[in-house]
């Protein structure tokens, strides 16, 4: 019988009492006990003596039991027991409560070794209920494991040990041999063994490392497979390619990387047994857009219609004068539809669409509404992917008769990332920037050089340039951050009386955003004073000093974005960051700011700072749970992704039986999010 058939009640020991509890932790089997890691460890190899215990640290020291317990009751009436143990250089506390039976374990005269938080209070050190055993003991990297009320440590350790026990001489591997010597990887029963008691650390870095790989590689195959199988049959082949048509009709020439972006697009819609499944990834100002303009213009040609949906209203009218620039001299229908519209206006775009006289329509949600229907929809392309759900994307594809989708931005994702935010999607990079696109100086202040910044502000507007301030809260008395108006006020009254100075932020209605923007591109507004919602959709070339109040508060991808809107002409930009933070993660936060403007080279940084929590957004919501790895884990991903490839090219689909059992551990891995995967 296999080990996960096997209850965990029937470990000796385990009654169905305990069996609940460890039901509670999600262990149900003794196969499943096995993959039940350890939260972290215990080193009890490093002796630390009581002389050189540092206040606050969690040690092991290697002591004698110099004197009998006292005991006695607290005035809250639990039980305290004090003891004094000894070494060569000092003497150390024991205090242990409601353990009646502590001066039965623990023999006067005996050593052993005890491990826990340790105080040192001018010299007078103490540990409060350190675990112990004698000095005697083997292990010296001990498991301490995720537990519930009611369940100790102790109780886990002895029940894995007996799961260890059970398993048989020889255990089948997921990963066949060639595989694992390959590319340098224990085999499973000594990852077993040394994941849950390790010899030594050496021994536990080579488990972590075979099982977290593994892991990784299973998630990797998997997500791989549910994108083959989201393969769809070609229903709106492109019988001609107009890339070429589309570029003529630009004022600028196309960069290599936005050539092969729109190549890669046009090849899928060619092939007639896959439709267009593909992320368009690329830094601010790279030109996506234009990707996306040159795909919409060749599906347009053939005759089919084409969507681009925009997160914000002010980015879909972005795009709506952008294209509709680019189309003047072409017979091609545009329409814009947002929900800021009159009923009026949007009631004609509908009809339009329904009836295909509309060629290409942008806008925002109002497109998935039911109201909204399309004559022969070929298209659907979203603009900052990270914004949207997976289910407001199929509304729209539902629109259509499997239609092709486009998905762009401009969120920089690292590259070993990519495949497990984007597991559904073929991606494409565009990693050049255009020519003329100045780099962007960047500059850290205190708030005590705000003044300077001010000033320089001013120099720069008096030379006919605009600015940005962003400050991350919107009204006065919500927390102690800068307030837009606040702020805004504050700065007309006094350092820009003479200068018209606006302000943009979410709460306002879309009539007023829009006039303010309005204003502020045709050189009205000199300085905008703005929340996040500057983040996208404002392309303004004159305006050159983003000034970021607050730094601190914001991810480095955020601020990423946000010094993205300025450097979009030919003068030289410049980021200001204020912050008066002291936290060592934000300052190198900061700095890295301060460094680099590559924009992957920054979110490799978040994900090392911050975790991947930030990429994943409502996406993270169906992946499978990883036990022992994590994406933040570069390395490792790096290398799953490369085993992955190996694997693929090895065997077309696993259909080999060396990788039976990597097979089952996938559809093992899928089970809980519904997908199905290998067949």
């Amino acid at each position: 019988m296999s080990l996960y058939g096997m209850k965990i009640e029937e470990l000796s020991g385990i009654g169905k009492k305990r069996a609940e509890l460890f039901k509670k932790l999600g262990v149900f089997s003794v196969g499943e006990l096995l993959n039940f890691y350890p939260r972290t460890y215990e080193d009890w190899s490093e002796i630390t003596d009581i002389a050189d215990v540092e206040d606050g640290a969690a040690v092991c020291i290697r002591a004698s039991v110099h004197s009998a317990f006292q005991s006695g009751f607290t005035k809250t009436g639990k039980y305290i027991a004090k003891t004094i143990v000894t070494d060569e250089t000092g003497a150390c506390e024991l205090i242990y409560f409601n353990n009646k039976y502590i001066d039965r374990m623990l023999i006067n005269g005996n050593t052993y070794r005890f491990f826990g938080k340790a105080s040192n209070t001018f010299g007078n050190v103490s540990m409060i209920a350190p675990t112990f055993s004698p000095d005697s003991a083997s292990t010296e990297v001990r498991p301490v494991y995720n537990l519930t009320s009611g369940l100790n440590n102790n109780t886990v350790v002895n029940a894995v040990k007996q799961a260890i026990n059970l398993m048989p001489e020889k255990i089948n591997d997921p990963l066949p041999e060639k595989l694992r010597e390959k590319f340098s990887l224990c085999d499973l029963k000594y990852a077993i063994k040394n994941i849950h008691f390790p010899e030594n650390m050496k021994a536990l870095e080579t488990a972590q490392k075979r099982l977290v790989v593994e892991e990784l590689l299973v998630l990797n195959l998997g997500l791989r497979s549910l994108k083959s199988h989201k393969r769809r049959e070609n229903m709106n082949a492109l019988s001609k390619d107009y890339s070429d048509e589309f570029e003529s009709l630009l004022p600028f020439k196309l960069t290599n990387a936005q050539k092969n972006a729109i190549k890669d697009c046009i090849n899928d819609i060619k092939n007639p047994e896959i439709t267009l499944n593909r992320l368009v990834q690329g830094d601010v100002g790279s030109g996506k857009t234009v990707v996306a303009g040159s795909v919409c213009y060749s599906m347009i040609k053939n005759g089919f219609q084409t969507a681009f949906m925009a997160p914000t209203e002010i980015l879909a009218e972005q795009h709506y004068n952008s294209f509709k620039e680019i189309f003047k001299n072409i017979d091609i229908n545009l329409a814009l539809l947002t929900g800021s519209l009159k009923q009026s206006e949007k009631d004609r775009v509908r009809e339009s669409l329904k009836n295909g006289e509309t060629d290409l329509v942008i806008g925002t949600h109002a497109l998935i509404t039911d109201k909204t229907e399309f004559d022969n929809l070929g298209l659907v392309v979203t603009d900052e992917q990270h914004r949207f759900g997976v289910a407001q994307r199929a509304k729209l594809l539902s629109k259509g008769n499997s239609p092709h989708l486009l998905v762009m931005s401009a969120t920089p994702i690292p590259r070993t990332l990519g495949l497990i935010i984007f597991g559904d999607l073929d991606i494409s990079i565009i990693d050049e920037l255009p020519p003329g696109r100045q780099e962007i100086d960047t500059l850290l202040i205190g708030s005590d050089k705000r003044v300077r910044a001010l000033n320089f502000i001013k120099k720069e507007i008096a030379r006919g340039r605009q600015a940005y301030i962003v400050c991350p809260l919107v009204e006065e008395g919500e927390g102690d951050l800068a307030s837009a108006e606040e702020y805004a006020a504050e700065l007309m009254l006094n350092y820009f009386s003479d200068i018209p100075v606006g302000i943009l932020h979410g709460k306002m209605k879309a009539c007023e955003k829009e006039e303010v923007i309005r204003n502020f591109a045709e050189n009205k507004i000199k300085l905008l004073v703005a929340t996040t919602v500057i983040e996208v959709g404002i392309d303004v070339k004159n305006a050159t000093i983003m000034m970021i109040e607050n730094a601190e508060r914001f991810g480095l991808s955020q601020l990423h974005q946000l010094r993205g809107r300025v450097g979009r002409g030919s003068e030289k930009s410049y980021c200001i960051l204020v912050s008066d933070s002291t936290t060592e993660n934000s300052n190198e936060r900061l700095k890295t700011m301060c460094t680099t403007n590559d924009g992957f080279k920054i979110a490799d940084a978040d994900l090392k700072l911050r975790g991947p929590g930030d990429f994943f957004g409502s996406r993270q919501h169906g992946l499978p749970e990883l036990k022992i790895s994590s994406l933040a884990d570069t390395k490792n991903l790096s290398l799953s992704q490369k085993i992955a490839d190996y694997v693929m090219k090895d065997s077309q689909n696993l259909r080999d039986d060396a990788y039976r059992g990597l097979k089952a551990e996938i559809n093992r891995l899928f089970k809980t999010t519904g997908d199905s995967t290998l067949n």
